[in-house]
């Protein structure tokens, strides 16, 4: 299957573009099996970095399939694991730039529907947007719309999905990396005639850093994904009869039920960490200072930043 889908994506590749015919023959071999292997995954990078054009129906498979390959071709399930996030950079990051707009959307999609992703691979991309914004060339200055703000709407839009994913640092927690980021773009465009979502951003995603929280086992570690995905397969595994096997060897093991399960008084809950994360702490705090201090000004988007953060205090 591999071999003739590999001299598929070859001859379509020939001619620097590939036609609605040949992307559903890729579709229907890629597919037939179930699987996108690796040798499958890597003829379409060979195939996507030979076009001219890359028109819809071209993106929406290569996405898929590049996806369906880091996130299900080996389990467990929805996982990237460190080896797939460094194939991945190094097909997108072949010859030290980033090719397509399609390629950074397909790492945009891995992060959106992974469970768990590396940091590197978010680093990654976040690094790649940044400067693409800073010097105004790049994969999304060619792949979104183009205007004359410095950072665009599609710039900010993508920006989000990464920073706000659920991949990575953790669900919809922003990362103190990708925090500074933000106010590196800010400083770097506080002249320029940005997009509006980009305030929005800068406000939401800093914000978030601050006085968001994000609980210790909100990712699955990749290898303990893999023993519960063994567990639950195992069809010989019956939780009633281990549970009644415990309690048989271990007579006291009822007294500690409580304690195994967690009572409330044993660990903060969620309410506790959730109101915690609420508060600015005096290490956030210096950190703030030092960011809105770095270029000698406090400028409009600090005033506000500043403003929300002592209004929802």
């Amino acid at each position: 299957m591999t071999t003739h889908f590999t001299e598929l994506a070859q001859r379509a590749a020939a001619d620097g573009q590939v036609t609605s015919q040949e992307v559903l023959a890729l579709r229907r071999e890629g597919w037939g099996d179930g699987i996108i292997t690796r040798d499958e995954a890597e003829a379409l990078f060979a195939v996507n970095n030979s076009l001219d054009e890359r028109d819809s129906e071209w993106c929406d498979f290569f996405v898929e399939a590049i996806g369906e390959f880091v996130l299900n071709g080996t389990p467990p399930r929805l996982q990237c694991d460190a080896a797939e996030s460094e194939w991945l950079i190094a097909q997108v990051d072949h010859d030290g730039v980033v090719e397509s707009f399609v390629e950074l959307e397909a790492i945009v999609r891995i992060i959106e529907r992974a469970e768990n992703v590396p940091t590197v691979l978010k680093d990654y991309v976040v690094a790649q947007i940044e400067s693409e914004v800073r010097t105004g060339t790049g994969p999304t200055r060619h792949g979104g719309d183009l205007s004359a703000t410095h950072i665009s709407s599609a710039e900010a839009r993508i920006l989000r999905r990464v920073v706000f994913a659920s991949g990575g640092h953790g669900p919809a927690a922003v990362s103190r990396f990708e925090a500074e980021m933000l106010f590196r773009l800010k400083d770097a465009t506080i002249a320029d005639e940005n997009a509006p979502e980009w305030d929005d951003l800068f406000l939401d995603g800093v914000s978030n850093y601050l006085k968001g929280f994000a609980l210790q086992n909100a990712q699955l570690e990749h290898g303990r994904a893999l023993e519960l995905q063994a567990f639950v397969q195992d069809n010989k595994a019956n939780v009633g009869r281990f549970f009644g096997q415990m309690v048989r060897e271990a007579p006291n093991v009822r007294n500690h039920f409580g304690k195994v399960f967690g009572k409330r008084d044993a660990a903060p809950g969620f309410a506790e960490q959730a109101a915690a994360g609420e508060q600015v702490t005096d290490h956030e705090q210096e950190w703030l200072d030092a960011m809105i201090e770095a270029d000698g000004e406090v400028d409009e988007l600090e005033r506000r930043l500043l403003a929300r953060i002592i209004e929802e205090g």
